[in-house]
């Protein structure tokens, strides 16, 4: 199981599964279609949107626990 970390580029984080998508459009992270989703990494689009670092940790909890429990959606 892939463990999805701050430095990941948003395609790496989307080539885990698609439906993480959704997770970072509910955290306001539109990126997912641009084409700064090919060599921005997390933090930095977080940052870009205006999220701190407190708010990254707990995207990055959430995707975790998406990918921890994708089998059983």
């Amino acid at each position: 199981m892939t463990k999805i970390t701050k430095d990941m580029i948003i395609t790496d984080i989307l080539a885990v599964d698609r439906r993480l998508a959704v997770v970072l459009m509910q955290y306001g992270m539109r990126c997912v279609g641009c084409g700064a989703a090919n060599h921005e990494t997390l933090e930095q689009a977080a940052a870009v949107h205006g999220h701190g670092p407190e708010k990254l940790e707990e995207m990055i909890a959430t995707l975790n626990h998406f990918v921890e429990n994708a089998d059983a959606l």
